[in-house]
């Protein structure tokens, strides 16, 4: 019986350290912190990395923020270590004095982005008259650059800040005369309200070349400077996952329906069910075309862009944001943009290159 309880006590002890053992591995993982902006395929990719373990030496968090100045200011605080969302906040940031930095573009609107026009309007007849974008997002942006481009200036019209679902209804009920609109309440208007008008998308070229309307991957400054190691590995992790969903693209729509809630069709619609882009949806940019488009790989990026020229997109994106009346300075656009890491892994030797499927 002695012998018994020493080898149980001695069992026990190891059982403990064991324990101890694992506990300890695990609390040894470093934790990451991603934020998404709002529900979207695009923006998922960190959750197919995290539900995949495609990142087994860290632990991390993504969370659906649905909330993109949320995100912005978590991200500036330090609650999150990177953030998926649109280009055109990263002047706003660098005015505003925010400690985070763009490091990557990860794809650009290829006609997901619209501007619809009420019934019996043209755009002559718009100054003077109400027009809804969400402030300081992506429509705003769109907006006001196609206003121009048709010789109506920002101060001509009158603004009405609604996201795209309150600008349907305002729109069917005759309240606003042109709005910013994205399936389905672009669709939803048009075969609802005889006469109204779909006058612009941003699969127009102006749009591709000057690449303003796009997504980005944005990162905590101390996150690069104090954890760069990890800083890399996410960018790894990122664009691996990308390169399986052009491989995948099936499977992957379908995790990507399951984890937002929507119809898979909706999904394909948006990312594409080719593994490159879809007319109306995005054009997903793989890593070369990224880091061209960085200026740490050679080669000439996609639409007539220019190697290097997403310090110029971010430069143009404030100069519209001044003429918006958002911004009131003009930014060093180069202390906005962080494309080291991405240069890091061109340096390491990493490529990726892919076309789509059909």
């Amino acid at each position: 019986m002695r012998r018994f309880r020493v080898f149980l006590v001695a069992a026990l002890c190891a059982a403990l350290v064991t324990g101890f053992g694992a506990i300890s591995g695990a609390q040894a993982k470093e934790k990451i912190t991603v934020g998404m902006a709002v529900s979207w395929p695009g923006y998922s990719f960190f959750e197919l990395i995290r539900e995949n373990d495609w990142a087994p030496d860290y632990e991390l968090e993504v969370i659906n923020l649905n909330d993109p100045l949320a995100g912005y200011a978590m991200l500036a605080a330090g609650q999150l270590d990177i953030f998926v969302s649109t280009l055109e906040y990263t002047p706003v940031a660098v005015e505003q004095g925010h400690p985070f930095v763009q490091t990557t573009y990860t794809n650009t609107s290829y006609g997901v982005d619209h501007i619809i026009l009420n019934a019996g309007m043209t755009p002559g007849d718009l100054k003077g008259k109400r027009v809804a974008a969400p402030t300081l997002f992506i429509g705003h942006l769109l907006m006001g650059v196609w206003l121009d481009s048709v010789g109506v200036s920002a101060d001509e019209v009158e603004w009405i800040n609604l996201a795209a679902d309150e600008a349907a209804g305002a729109m069917l009920s005759g309240d606003i005369d042109a709005g910013y609109l994205y399936e389905p309440w672009s669709t939803s208007v048009q075969e609802n309200l005889e006469g109204s008008q779909l006058i612009t998308t941003s699969i127009e070229p102006m749009y591709l070349k000057n690449a303003m309307f796009a997504d980005s991957i944005y990162m905590n400054k101390d996150f690069i400077a104090d954890r760069r190691t990890a800083a890399v590995d996410m960018m790894r992790s990122y664009w691996n996952a990308r390169g399986h969903w052009n491989q995948h693209v099936e499977e992957t729509n379908q995790f990507f329906a399951d984890y937002l809630q929507w119809p898979v069709e909706d999904i394909g619609w948006v990312v594409s069910r080719n593994g490159k882009e879809v007319v109306g949806g995005l054009y997903m940019y793989d890593f070369d075309e990224a880091a061209r488009f960085c200026g740490v790989l050679d080669g000439a990026p996609p639409f007539g862009q220019a190697n290097g020229g997403l310090v110029q997109t971010v430069a143009d994106t404030n100069d519209w944001w001044i003429k918006l009346g958002i911004m009131e300075t003009t930014i060093d656009a180069a202390s906005a943009v962080d494309c080291s890491i991405m240069g890091d892994l061109v340096a390491e030797g990493y490529r990726q290159s892919f076309s789509a499927n059909d």
